[in-house]
This record gives structure tokens, sequence and C-alpha cells, in this order.
């Protein structure tokens, strides 16, 4: 390679792949909210087992059920955070395959596209992964504003 051709061809290259970079941007700033979400649910779940035993039986049982809601969220978090990790991994993937494609002038633009559909359906994963624990999240939350209202309580 001449070094007078490799200048416009790597100026290519990164043009082509400016587009992924902004979507692993993205996808970091969602993989940042979903580990936000899994270690605030980590924080309770060490909050319920620190007060366990202080707890009376009927506490217990309510102690219990928030558990299994924080493991069934924890849960979703987590496929969540593989899926989106997956994402941005194959998202590198078809940035390497666009630098590829420009060094050894080979069409691997099936190659790159294959990559990307591979890439969003990890990405829908995750974000319906996302979705399912939010829901589940607002869904078990239990606000007592009746209580928190009356000063006698």
């Amino acid at each position: 390679m001449i070094a007078d051709q490799g200048i416009p061809i790597i100026s290519h290259a990164i043009q082509l792949a400016i587009a992924p970079v902004f979507l692993l941007t993205g996808i970091a700033g969602l993989l940042g909210v979903m580990a936000n979400r899994l270690a605030r649910v980590i924080d309770r779940a060490r909050q319920l087992e620190q007060i366990w035993p202080t707890l009376h039986e009927e506490d217990r049982k309510a102690a219990r059920e928030e558990l299994d809601n924080l493991e069934r969220r924890r849960h979703l978090v987590s496929w969540s955070i593989n899926f989106c990790t997956s994402a941005a991994l194959i998202v590198c993937l078809v940035i390497v395959t666009l630098f590829l494609e420009e060094f050894f002038s080979r069409n691997f633009r099936w190659l790159a596209g294959l990559l990307f559909v591979s890439a969003m359906i990890a990405l829908i994963g995750g974000l319906f992964s996302f979705l399912r624990e939010v829901h589940l999240a607002t869904r078990v939350v239990r606000i007592d504003a009746a209580r928190l209202r009356d000063p006698r309580r």
C-alpha cells in the first residue's frame, strides 16, 4: 500500500465506523442505567438480610415476598446487562469488519449486515428484559401514602 493511498482508505473506514460508534455510546448509557438498577436491587436485598434477625414473623413474611421479587428483578436486570453487553461486543465486530473491508478491498458487507442485525436482536432482548424489570419493580412497590400523611402513625 502506497502511503498516499492509505490515508483515504483509513479516512473512509473511519467514516463508515462513526454510526456504530454512536450506537456503542447509546448502549454504554443503557448499561450504566442497568448497572445502577442492579446495584439498588442488591443493596435492598442486603439491607433486608441485615435486619432479618430483628423482624417479627409477620414482617419476615413480607420481607420474604420482597426478597423473592428482588431476586426476580436481579435476574431480569442481569439478562438485560448480558444482552446489551453482547450487543456492544457485536457492534465492535461490525466496526472491525468495516475496517477489514476497507483495508483488504474485500466485500464483507454481508458480514457487517449480519452482525448489525445480530446486535439489534441482542439489544432488543436487553431492552425487553429491562422493560420487564421496570414493570416488575413498579408493580410490587408498596407506598403507604395514608400512613405518611397521618402524623399519628
